[in-house]
């Protein structure tokens, strides 16, 4: 997995990826709980399919937190047009 680096702290990683028992409140099979670290912050979670399914959603959740973590690279410079007056 690739890492992002910044000034900003550790990047989010995957730690692990296993198949469970579906959750509590939940139905189906195939249940996989994942836990994403990033220092000592944790996130776990639980996604339903065949591994090598969650395994890319979890590896796009984790490319999507490095690239919020990192902040917008670039701005949109607004410039706001005229409003049309009606005319009298």
């Amino acid at each position: 997995m690739a890492e992002a680096t910044s000034g900003k702290g550790e990047p989010y990683e995957i730690e692990s990826i296993r198949r469970v028992k579906a959750p509590p409140g939940t139905e189906g099979s195939d249940w996989h709980r994942y836990i994403i670290v990033q220092g000592k912050n944790t996130i776990n979670g639980y996604r339903q399919g065949i591994l090598e399914e969650v395994t890319m959603d979890v590896e796009e959740i984790v490319e999507q937190l490095n690239q919020r973590r990192l902040g917008k690279r670039g701005r949109v410079n607004l410039v706001p047009t005229p409003k049309h007056r009606p005319q009298k």
